[in-house]
């Protein structure tokens, strides 16, 4: 209904939607006369006024399929409800659903359920209140009896009920449309003024942590490092900046550097360049001096040699809490609250994985044909938020751990860290072995078991399984050891099959030296696989349907050229045989690096037009890394090749990186769908990898800069001041979805354990919650919900937290390694002259250096404007300078 709704409390004290809802969202009150007082009402969204419905979104299973949207009453202007579209009535009741979650029920307190709902055609609504999970038992259901709509007619329902159970933080108010309740589809049906009321209960009041108009790294900065920070203002004049530190004192300030108009947030925004200032300490912060608001500040950060120190370990950490088939146990887990029994080893009321069958032919969503078998596929990573384990998305995160070692290896710096025996806080350390090639090899174990041998089905014998997962979804807040599904192997494919050779060749070479036994049988296995993959070029990974595949994600994949390259130069360097050679240097992506993917094509038609270099489907940067890293057979001039197109790529993006106000390396996506794509934090995380490689193999440290800039995004500069990692920063990812760290669905189940990252924005509205939540005109940047049912947002998988291991080790271990050209990254090379960076001395750098002396709010390579070299920046060193360029002078500096 249309009434007019206003704030419950102050900026910083206000109503939030405490349990399924992140308290960056306000919670509105609507003054209905129609509806029991707001603040006794546990529902946080009644009459959708406000063109939202969220915490109600919607449901499909089993074959329902539906749309929302909130509209105008039909007769009614001025007057908006949730309307339900049923697309696909499915096979059951509660295959179309629309629900608010979050509720928890007290025993003995009296209930009053109120809603209004309508259909355009004649159906039924089953409404109940009850638990989200199994085993699903109801307090509320109108006596088990659906109620029956009748077109264009308003049906208001107003009923008490007594919660004469235990105490239930659990449940949902759902309405089911599916199935024999449905009627002919489509058709809409309609909610309006819905209420469920205790007048013993009250909204909680809770902290609302304010943005500040200054954005950092929540964690802090390096040192050595280039440290920039990005300020939220309209003013198109330079604003006054102070650092201060935490005694509050003064001690830098300067002028910012206006920016305008970032398209990616659609914030106004400024620039602070601060990279001079390389006091360490802890607790500094900005302001605004002459910025009239009450968040005219930053958070607090640090600088610090060691701000990745533990934030390496914490990202490591993840695939031990991610491991199947092993007890997660103390002194390993971290906690005592993350620790939990061993999953899927065939113990009730689990039905898998030691004896594993393939996918029932007579399913709708079978698939490919397959023979029927079984296999012992225990082990491995569970992929992300689900129980699924898949071959495609592992494979990308174990070629990153083990590449993480291998480039530790050649640059002799394994002999510290997790790349050492007992480095690790993992079951295996102190067994003579690398530790993260122990994770890794946890992984690699569970690929041998999920290729298909010659007794199984000698048609396609050495090809992979493509995935392992539950026959159908299962629902947040369940431990692995509590799943009841049957689980089943999805059929063999081309890019599973060679993912698989790729890496445990890869693994080969890694473990030759410390076990020859494990290391000859990966490479035994993976010639096979490769040979299987020749014979069988294009059997291509499906798209099946039901909510992105019938439990567990679908990784579909069309084009697998990217994959056989990638596989070829894994197998040519471990062995150096003509066969991998030949084959990778007559593939198109023959040492080619993606700066945006699919513009040379050879990619997934998932990542065309998206900014990056490689995803699970979009191999071939991999195995160009690996020609250009580890010695062998190629043409020198062809690996100087590779690198120079590493440092290509890395180029492009950190041309991005200027033009963006959150100085990210990735931009909207230029294909049809625009914006920013599901997962676009790894997007990032692995642009730095390839930046990495180009610091390594170039010695400029502009790549190093990049890599500051892309973590400083990741961690809170960014236009939703978010840091997306668990445990860092002033705002933490706090609820990513996940089955067990999912502290939203209950209190029973933890926080998650520090140094996970999420997803992060994506502008596609590819889950309901986020579509309820966020307006569809929302800028890509801010396209986000810290919520453990946004799947497509704050997901958390193998293959972001890789990137993200690998990232924070290098940004930590970087001042242990010598480039190229002897190059220090604590020392920055002086280009007497060059003022404004960009590696050239001309006419752009007097004006820079004249901008500067006028504080003009311009920020400039001081060290090398310096050009008397005196110790200041003046008005003499532009006089200098002038004489330079005219060619008056021969060399700087010039004294």
């Amino acid at each position: 209904m249309n009434f007019r709704r206003m704030l419950c409390a102050a900026i910083v004290l206000t109503i939030v939607l405490s349990i399924m809802l992140p308290s960056t969202v306000f919670a509105l009150e609507d003054k209905s006369s129609k509806l029991p007082d707001y603040k006794n009402d546990l529902l946080y969204e009644r009459t959708f006024d406000e063109g939202l419905c969220f915490p109600w979104h919607t449901c499909e299973d089993s074959g329902g399929k539906c749309d929302f949207a909130v509209v105008d009453v039909p007769g009614e202007p001025g007057n908006k409800a949730f309307r339900l579209t049923v697309i696909d009535k499915g096979q059951n009741k509660w295959s179309v659903q629309m629900r608010h979650r979050g509720i928890t029920l007290e025993q003995g307190h009296t209930y009053t359920v109120r809603f209004t709902i309508w259909s355009d055609k004649s159906c039924r609504v089953y409404a109940k209140i009850g638990q989200m999970g199994e085993p699903y038992t109801e307090y509320w259901n109108n006596n088990w009896n659906p109620f029956n709509l009748t077109p264009g007619q308003k049906l208001t329902v107003e009923q008490n009920f007594t919660m004469n159970y235990p105490t239930d933080d659990t449940c949902e108010f759902t309405f089911h449309l599916g199935g024999e309740l449905a009627a002919g589809t489509p058709y809409y049906v309609y909610l309006d003024d819905v209420s469920l009321y205790d007048p013993r209960f009250v909204k909680p009041v809770e902290y609302v942590l304010p943005q500040p108009d200054v954005r950092v790294n929540q964690v802090g900065y390096l040192p050595f490092a280039k440290k920039y920070a990005t300020v939220v203002s309209s003013s198109t004049s330079p604003l006054k900046w102070q650092l201060l530190n935490s005694a509050n004192q003064v001690v830098l300030e300067g002028n910012t550097i206006p920016k305008g108009l970032d398209k990616d947030s659609q914030d106004y925004v400024h620039w602070i360049d601060f990279s001079n200032f390389k006091t360490e300490g802890k607790g500094y912060y900005f302001k605004l001096p002459t910025v009239n608001s009450d968040t005219n500040y930053s958070h607090p950060f640090d600088i610090s040699a060691d701000i990745y120190s533990k934030m390496k370990f914490d990202a490591l950490a993840f695939f031990y809490h991610k491991r199947s088939g092993i007890p997660i146990e103390m002194p390993y887990a971290g906690g005592e609250q993350w620790t939990r029994p061993a999953g899927h080893i065939g113990i009730e009321p689990n039905k898998g994985d030691t004896n594993v069958p393939t996918w029932p032919q007579d399913d709708e969503y079978a698939g490919r044909p397959q023979k029927y078998y079984t296999k012992d596929v225990t082990g491995g990573w569970y992929d992300a938020g689900d129980h699924g384990k898949y071959v495609v998305n592992g494979g990308i995160a174990v070629w990153t751990l083990m590449n993480m070692y291998e480039r530790a290896k050649i640059r002799g710096i394994a002999n510290q860290g997790a790349y050492k025996d007992g480095g690790m806080n993992i079951p295996e350390r102190n067994n003579g072995y690398p530790d993260i090639l122990d994770e890794a090899r946890w992984e690699i174990e569970f690929f041998k078991k999920m290729q298909v041998t010659e007794k199984e089905d000698p048609s396609i014998a050495g090809m992979v399984h493509h995935k392992i997962h539950d026959f159908r979804w299962t629902a947040l807040g369940m431990l692995p050891h509590e799943d009841p599904q049957p689980r089943y192997l999805r059929p063999v494919s081309t890019a599973a099959t060679l993912n698989f050779a790729a890496t445990l060749a890869q693994s080969a070479r890694l473990w030759k030296d410390y076990d020859p036994t494990f290391a000859a049988d990966c490479l035994e296995k993976a010639e096979i696989a490769w040979q299987a993959a020749l014979k069988h070029p294009d059997i291509y990974a499906e798209y099946t349907p039901g909510s992105g595949g019938p439990g567990g994600g679908p990784y579909n994949d069309d084009y697998v050229g990217d994959e056989f390259y990638w596989a070829a130069c894994e197998l040519y360097v471990t062995t150096g045989k003509d066969e991998y050679k030949n084959y990778l240097m007559n593939s198109p992506h023959y040492l080619e690096m993606p700066a945006k993917m699919g513009e040379n094509g050879g990619a997934n038609g998932e990542d065309n037009g998206l900014w990056g270099c490689f995803t699970w489907g979009t191999t071939q940067g991999l195995g160009t890394i690996t020609l250009a890293l580890v010695e062998n057979g190629l043409p020198a001039t062809d690996i100087q090749k590779a690198r120079n197109n590493i440092a290509k790529a890395a180029d492009r993006w950190l041309e991005n990186i200027e033009e963006q106000g959150y100085r990210l390396p990735i931009k909207q996506a230029e294909d049809e769908r625009g914006g920013y794509p599901w997962g676009s934090n790894s997007f990032i995380l692995n642009q730095m990898i390839v930046m990495g490689y180009a610091y390594d193999f170039t010695g400029n440290s502009k790549y190093l800069d990049g890599m500051q800039d892309g973590m400083s995004y990741l961690l809170g500069r960014n236009g939703l001041d978010q840091s997306y990692v668990t445990g860092y920063g002033e705002r933490p990812l706090q609820n990513p979805h996940d089955r067990f760290w999912t502290p939203q669905t209950s209190k029973k189940f933890p926080a998650p354990p520090p140094g996970i990252i999420a997803g992060g924005p994506n502008s596609r509205f590819e889950d309901p919650t986020i579509t309820a939540a966020v307006k569809k005109d929302t800028p890509p940047q801010k396209c986000y919900i810290d919520h453990t049912d946004s799947w497509s947002t704050n997901e958390i998988t193998v293959n972001w937290n890789a990137p993200f291991a690998w990232v924070t080790a290098y940004l930590d271990e970087i001042d242990l390694i010598t480039p190229p050209g002897g190059v220090d990254p604590e020392e920055p090379e002086v280009i007497y002259g060059d003022c404004n960076g960009d590696g050239k001395v001309n006419s752009t750098d007097a004006v820079a250096l004249k901008r500067y002396i006028l504080r003009s709010g311009i920020s400039i390579n001081t060290d090398n404007a310096d050009v008397n070299a005196d110790g200041r920046v003046n008005s003499t060193d532009l006089a200098i300078l002038k004489r330079y360029i005219l060619k008056e002078i021969d060399v700087l500096p010039h004294k």
